[in-house]
């Protein structure tokens, strides 16, 4: 048996590259929705090598019989559309620093944290911190479980254009 996903923000960096995971990784995917603004409806995006997907209007969309929601379409957006897929019965891992500082969210690197998944079932929702952040508490984590690191200070950089 697939699921049936729907990629929210299918249409930027982040939502592009998770189709191509979750083709390359041969997700076991009943159903894969590209969802994203209606300036991106009708257009195309890749699944895979051979897949080509129509956007579908995140406004318009029904969420309903969706089984997991990956959604990176910002933050504003993802506040108020999880609800709405939540509602529907979906499970959503979401990529913006929406529900980041959520108590009720759990906050989840597998690498690092894999057990806290088992919390989501308080919302529905999984959250993951930023990429900086991620490949930090990757590398750190072995660090902190054979010594136990107290304390990190850390500067990053990010381009803007």
């Amino acid at each position: 048996m697939g699921y049936k996903f729907a990629v929210v923000g299918a249409t930027g960096n982040v939502g592009r590259e998770i189709m191509n995971i979750l083709a390359e990784r041969d997700v076991p995917a009943e159903d894969v929705t590209a969802v994203a603004s209606s300036r991106s409806v009708g257009s195309e995006v890749s699944y895979g090598e051979d897949d080509v997907l129509k956007v579908q209007d995140l406004a318009a969309f029904d969420f309903e019989g969706t089984d997991i929601v990956l959604s990176s379409p910002g933050a504003k957006v993802s506040a108020e559309y999880a609800p709405r897929a939540v509602d529907a019965g979906a499970v959503i891992i979401d990529n913006t620093s929406h529900f980041r500082m959520d108590p009720e969210v759990p906050l989840v690197v597998p690498e690092v944290n894999p057990q806290a998944i088992a919390e989501f079932r308080n919302k529905n929702i999984i959250a993951n911190p930023n990429c900086s952040t991620i490949q930090l508490v990757v590398a750190l984590k072995p660090l902190h479980d054979l010594a136990g690191i107290r304390r990190v200070v850390v500067s990053t950089y990010q381009s803007v254009s």
